[in-house]
């Protein structure tokens, strides 16, 4: 299989290379290549972070993964990823790619595909679905730049990105008369840039994988099963951190939690029973940007339908309703940190009123087709309320929410010349890392600098997810060795431990990862991944038993007398990494092996956030 995508291939535009324009004429902005577009340190992070949930050498993530990344960025350039909505700034839509990207793979990780198949068969087809996570997540907004935008070269004529990318200094501007949904039938006209036909040659080769791809490729996603669920999760996460929300959180919420129960709530009060852009009165309006919802009328309402459910723990009153809302990250907060807005809604009738109003986005309620059509009034924001909690960071409002079909003049960017691509200066530059490292789960561990031979359970104290990641090795069968019906041993743990990084059965590298690369070898979590094994294998309980030994104990001494551990100078067997994310710190114990080669086909880079400690806690191991 390897070899597939070992072959070379041709380039995917039939255009010439790009020629280097130093100085644009004034007022146009000059192609750049994808190492360029890349080079930014939050685009390197993002790079790293769908590096490290793939486990792949440099050669395989190269063809894999960053060669389209490349061709994706060549191509958006410096397009805003919206007008005036999510990541509207220049190179918003290459920021938007990225995130979504990392953000698939991760949930990718929490699933076993095709869901129902046998393991074998999800051995086999792990590497194709993961790749094809990826691209449904890069391709879902393509169709932007085909039909919401109008693109003119320095020669006068009209680019179209079936052309390829661009080679000329460009101006753009959004189209007046775009409709909203377009883009995701407009993805077919351009998948074909991206992925080249030796990749989809190899997807076509799993028949449960092909139909879902090309439902999300045709913007189909109510057909395309779990791989369109997750892309729609991905968008959901990556629209929701650029606009100051946390959808993540809420539609990942398990159904039992509240913040799930009031979510629930309102996307069914506002399908069967809230009235919404009514020309007069109305319980809310939806604008581009953002739902805005009559405060007590909802309030209301969500708490007499939830109750009537037989719902329990509902809050007992409005305020305390914000609160929950505004707490978990489901309402936008004003300037001040409040809950509640105050605004002026005026319809194209002539009719204006002022009301309380809840801020939402809209990504929290509609998946992505389902979205009304916007309110062709204005939603003009005055003074905040003060009936809400103040404890949520504040954020700058809007001054005015749009109408949805007004015309506008072309952004600012467009008549820049400047190649430079950032953010908006309100916004942190890793601020989608630190969301992002929240989300694979980095948190505070008791015991730090203990021996981890006397803690059990410190780092991993719940089941660990058996997930599959990208290799393109043939499919791992299991050896005689590593087979459980074979009696435990030390060499048995090493034979299972190989096996199952092969397999994918244990992931390396994530949150509640058993085996890093650290220094240039593995690093085994203790007590994790030995405990993971007496898990498994039933009969070292009694092996066990008859030592005097806890299960994970018993197989941690065989595996020391192996001798295939890298000892500190003073003699120590454990050391301990350091796991740095954001405003957070702490602290695994484990082995590092001698040599990583046993154990990987290629040896992974290493860990970016851990780093070895060279202070290691007291070694009591015998």
């Amino acid at each position: 299989m390897l070899s597939l995508f070992q072959r070379k291939r041709a380039s995917v535009a039939a255009a010439p290379p790009p020629t280097p324009v130093t100085n644009p004429p004034k007022g146009l902005l000059r192609p750049e290549p994808a190492a360029s577009l890349l080079a930014t340190p939050r685009r390197q992070k993002l790079l790293e972070h769908i590096w490290q949930r793939t486990s792949l050498s440099r050669t395989q993530f190269t063809t894999l993964y960053r060669a389209p990344l490349e061709r994706y960025a060549e191509l958006v350039q410096q397009f805003p990823a919206s007008e005036s909505h999510h990541h509207a700034y220049p190179g918003g839509m290459l920021d938007h790619g990225l995130e979504i990207v990392a953000y698939s793979l991760k949930l990718r990780q929490s699933h076993l595909l095709p869901i129902g198949a046998s393991p074998e068969d999800q051995a086999v087809q792990s590497e194709a679905w993961t790749a094809a996570v990826a691209y449904a997540a890069l391709l879902h907004d393509i169709g932007k730049i085909a039909v919401d935008l109008h693109v003119k070269l320095v020669d006068g004529s009209t680019w179209h990105p079936w052309h390829g990318p661009l080679h000329q200094p460009y101006r753009f501007r959004y189209r007046d008369d775009r409709e909203y949904r377009l883009h995701s039938a407009a993805t077919g006209l351009l998948y074909h840039q991206l992925l080249d036909a030796h990749l989809l040659d190899w997807l076509s080769g799993y028949p449960a994988l092909w139909g879902p791809l090309l439902y999300v490729l045709a913007g189909q996603y109510e057909h395309a099963g779990i791989l369109g669920e997750l892309v729609v999760q991905a968008d959901r996460a990556s629209v929701a951190q650029e606009l100051g929300g946390d959808p993540a959180r809420a539609t990942a919420a398990p159904k039992h939690a509240l913040q799930r129960k009031l979510l629930d709530g309102l996307r069914y009060l506002l399908k069967e029973e809230l009235k919404l852009n009514q020309p007069e009165a109305s319980d809310g309006w939806l604008t581009e940007d953002a739902l805005w919802l009559v405060s007590k009328t909802v309030s209301d309402k969500l708490r007499a339908h939830l109750l009537s459910q037989g719902i329990d723990g509902i809050p007992a009153n409005n305020t305390a309703v914000f609160n929950v809302l505004q707490d978990h990250g489901m309402l936008q907060p004003t300037s001040d940190g409040k809950a509640v807005w105050r605004a002026t809604v005026t319809s194209t009738t002539g009719w204006t009123h002022s009301f309380s109003l809840l801020r939402l986005t809209p990504a929290l309620i509609w998946d992505s087709g389902e979205r009304p059509v916007p309110f062709a009034g204005s939603v003009e924001i005055g003074a905040a309320s003060a009936e809400s909690d103040a404890g949520t960071p504040a954020i700058p409002p809007t001054a005015v929410a749009k109408p949805a079909q007004e015309s506008q003049e072309p952004p600012p960017w467009a008549g820049s010349s400047t190649a430079t691509v950032s953010s908006p200066a309100a916004q942190p530059v890793l601020n989608v890392m630190e969301d992002m490292l929240a989300m694979v789960g980095l948190g505070d561990a008791s015991g730090a600098g203990q021996d981890a031979e006397e803690i059990p359970g410190q780092v991993f104290d719940a089941p660990m997810p058996v997930t599959t990641t990208i290799s393109l090795q043939p499919p791992v069968h299991m050896p005689a060795s590593a087979s459980s019906a074979v009696k435990p041993s030390g060499e048995h743990f090493v034979a299972w431990l190989k096996y199952g990084i092969a397999a994918r059965q244990l992931i390396i590298n994530d949150a509640k990862a058993l085996v890093h690369t650290v220094s240039g070898t593995a690093y085994l979590v203790s007590p994790g991944v030995f405990q993971r094994y007496a898990q498994e294998h039933p009969k070292v309980s009694l092996l066990a038993r008859h030592a005097g030994q806890q299960d994970w104990q018993w197989v941690q001494k065989r595996f020391e007398k192996l001798q295939l551990h890298r000892k500190q100078p003073s003699g120590l067997n454990i050391w301990t990494c350091e796991v740095t994310g954001p405003r957070k710190v702490r602290r695994l114990h484990g082995y590092l092996l001698e040599d990583a080669g046993g154990l990987f086909h290629d040896v992974p880079p290493n860990n970016p956030y851990l780093v070895l400690s060279e202070v290691a806690p007291e070694n009591r191991s015998a």
